[in-house]
């Protein structure tokens, strides 16, 4: 794959370097950052109509242009005859097939392209003036969905147009900013007429509304989708804007006849009006949220699909407002009666994804369990079975198209995503599980890599509490090790069989680290009180859990050095890892904290989010009236124990980060060096909560190391 090109900052010179998959031959059986930036990256994967291809997506990342690149690639269903189907100089992402697998459609410079499934006969569809961000063609290929960014000045006023570089933010109310950007344009869905001579530029579908589809931050194509006859299209929005949508996670299904360009709400009733609510508290007690208005689906709704038959919409729905973090159950919408049900409330867990199959009767989805994402598969009446039982995380899954199969993405704390053909079967032992793309052999095959382990241990509590261990590549069981405790993000994210390519177990294994990874409480996958435990106790058995797994590993595993320390973690793990600063006892040496919350006061009117603080903390700082948990959170704040820091601490934060802002990360660093404290910080002005540039990448793998390994080598 010509355009990958390998990462060679900082190279050995016995290093051989090419590019795609060439031959790379490493010094060492060691990962380096340089080794990881190299991987690519399977994003997508689509089965053609008679399953016998698969069309997919690759990122790969040069260290020294310092940007990614993304091509597409068509590989047989058995594993032969992968190819690249794409080698301009632009991005070709989200690649679909049309024309009954004889073509593929893909996005390109803004603009929607096809080819023949060998990559020939390229041609332009679109010549949009706005430019395309996503699409999804109907079923009958007469019509196509794209998602266009518009201008959007109902929160930051527009500047006066004889001052063309005036670059100042003028905001009326909040949501005037969203995870790393000013909200100056939102997405709208608009439908277009498919034509011999290509794509019209189609009409809004929701114009004139201050309103986005898909919705911010992360929202994409999956927020919609056609009827089977293509008539109606069902999509996510939250119909709210300030102050009202900064607090609420209140988004809801709509449903758009193409004919009589009508749209109704499918979780509300015509004549709804919401509860009126205080802004400064927590929803959980409001009339939002109380038991007769929970039928008007006032939570999270988002991700609508149509059964095959077109009797039904099925969606992920969380019950609550205010509740980012609500159990993600599968509800199923009877288009003729207006009747809604739950279909997965016999496990007590998240649905991350799904889709119908083909009978109209049954839902294939993911969801976690004990620390692994497996595949699941639910019927009408609401009866749950497992299809796969793999120590792994499937990120994704799909029809195969050949009427038996299901294609996946799966990866593991060892391994990168990778293409999997599965065949379920009665017995979940006899699921066969076959691995179609080896995207980064050519480099895992050069590594010793960390063996996984997974340890249940008591908690302080007495319950059982789950945890990862991850041991030192090359590992001797007759020496000891430093040790990193790994706290989790969050709050309310599972630690599963992730891989990730800057919290990567790998490299710190590579690095001569054991990792300590629990779920703590406040984690899913291990039902819904554990789950919801960590909602206004931040400092409390969350923290428990913390101590009792590190003191449980230094008394029960021999080759961890106790006196060789370090924790960990990032966003509410970084904030985890300043409270720990102030409680640890002088159980750690030192500490790393990214993207954390340091003062929950400023954090409380810092953040976008409004709902998030709300629901964690109960009240806002300035209430009179705070309850016993918010006075219990805000008493516990991190900084309020600076006093009792004694340890050495790294702090790192991106300036672009509007979820936790980085004047936390400032606080905590500027606190520990008045201390006389050892600290270092690494600011990055270019990045968000994530680091997502190339050597910025590097850049922050060397500095987590070189901090680590002066205080703990």
């Amino acid at each position: 794959m010509v355009l990958a090109l390998l990462a060679a900052c900082q190279m050995k010179a016995q290093e051989t370097v090419n590019i795609g998959k060439s031959k790379i031959t490493l010094e060492s059986n060691l990962m380096t950052p340089e080794a990881l930036w190299s991987m690519g990256r399977i994003a997508t994967a689509e089965a053609s109509p008679n399953g016998k291809q698969i069309v997919y997506q690759v990122g790969y990342y040069s260290v020294k242009e310092n940007k990614g690149h993304h091509v597409l690639c068509i590989i047989n269903a058995d594993g032969t005859g992968n190819k690249q189907l794409t080698k301009s100089a632009k991005n070709e992402t989200d690649p679909t097939w049309i024309e009954g697998g004889k073509r593929i459609a893909y996005l390109s410079g803004g603009q929607i392209w096809a080819m023949n499934a060998d990559g020939s006969e390229r041609i332009k569809l679109t010549d949009d003036k706005t430019g395309i961000d996503a699409f999804k063609f109907s079923p009958d290929g007469n019509r196509i969905i794209l998602i266009k960014s518009m201008p959007f000045n109902e929160i930051i006023k527009k500047n006066p147009d004889d001052l063309p570089k005036a670059t100042g933010i003028n905001a009326t109310d909040l949501m005037y900013r969203h995870w790393d950007h000013y909200v100056q344009s939102i997405q709208h869905p608009y439908v277009a007429e498919v034509t011999e001579n290509g794509i019209t530029e189609g009409y809004d579908i929701m114009e004139g509304e201050p309103y986005e589809c898909p919705m911010e931050p992360f929202g994409g194509i999956e927020q919609l989708a056609w009827s089977t006859d293509s008539k109606q299209i069902a999509y996510t929005s939250r119909k709210k804007t300030g102050v009202d949508y900064a607090i609420s996670t209140d988004s809801d299904i709509y449903l758009y006849d193409i004919d009589t360009k009508k749209t109704t709400n499918l979780c509300k009733p015509a004549d709804y009006v919401a509860p009126k609510v205080d802004p400064t508290k927590t929803m959980k007690n409001q009339a939002v949220n109380s038991e007769e208005n929970l039928k008007n689906n006032p939570g999270y709704d988002t991700n609508p699909q149509f059964s095959a038959d077109g009797k039904y919409i099925a969606w992920q729905s969380m019950a609550r407002d205010g509740y980012e973090a609500d159990r993600n159950r599968l509800c199923i919408y009877t288009i003729k009666t207006g009747e809604k049900k739950y279909v997965t409330e016999s496990l007590d867990t998240n649905v991350d994804s799904y889709f119908w199959n083909a009978d109209s009767e049954t839902l294939t989805f993911l969801a976690v369990w004990h620390g692994c994402v497996n595949i699941y598969q639910t019927n009408l009446n609401g009866e749950v079975k497992q299809l796969t039982n793999e120590q792994a995380d499937f990120v994704s899954v799909a029809p195969a198209n050949d009427g038996k199969k299901l294609l996946a993405l799966k990866q593991s704390m060892a391994t990168p995503t990778d293409i999997f053909i599965v065949e379920p079967n009665k017995k979940i032992e006899k699921t066969k599980i076959s691995q179609v793309t080896f995207e980064n052999k050519h480099i895992l095959d050069q590594l010793s890599l960390g063996k996984i382990e997974q340890r249940w241990l008591k908690a302080s509590d007495g319950k059982d509490l789950h945890t990862w261990i991850v041991l030192p590549a090359n590992f001797d069981p007759n020496k000891k090790y430093p040790t990193l405790l790994f706290c989790e993000g969050g709050p309310q994210s599972p630690v599963s069989q992730f891989w990730s390519y800057r919290w990567n177990f790998q490299i710190m294994a590579a690095h001569g680290y054991v990792i300590i990874a629990p779920n703590r409480r406040g984690l899913p996958g291990f039902g819904s009180k554990w789950n919801e435990d960590i909602s206004g106790d931040w400092t409390g058995q969350c923290m428990n859990d913390y101590l009792s797994t590190i003191d449980d590993a230094c008394e029960n595993l021999p080759y961890v050095d106790k006196d060789r320390l370090g924790a960990i973690g990032a966003s509410f793990g970084g904030f985890s890892v300043y409270y720990l600063a102030g409680h640890h006892e002088k159980r750690f040496k030192c500490f790393i904290s990214h993207c954390g919350a340091f003062n929950l006061e400023a954090m409380y009117t810092d953040t976008e989010e409004a709902w998030f603080s709300n629901w964690e903390y109960d009240d806002a700082y300035w209430n009179k009236d705070l309850t016993p948990n918010a006075k219990r959170t805000y008493e516990n704040s991190p900084h309020r124990f600076v006093d009792k820091w004694d340890t050495p601490i790294l702090c790192i934060h991106g300036q672009l980060d509007y979820r936790i802002n980085y004047n936390q990360g400032m606080g905590a660093f500027n606190a520990a060096r008045m201390r006389g404290i050892p600290a270092e910080i690494l600011l990055f002005p270019d990045e968000n909560h994530w680091v997502l540039k190339p050597q910025n990448g590097i850049l922050w793998q060397r500095t987590f190391f070189n901090w680590l390994d002066k205080w703990l080598k």
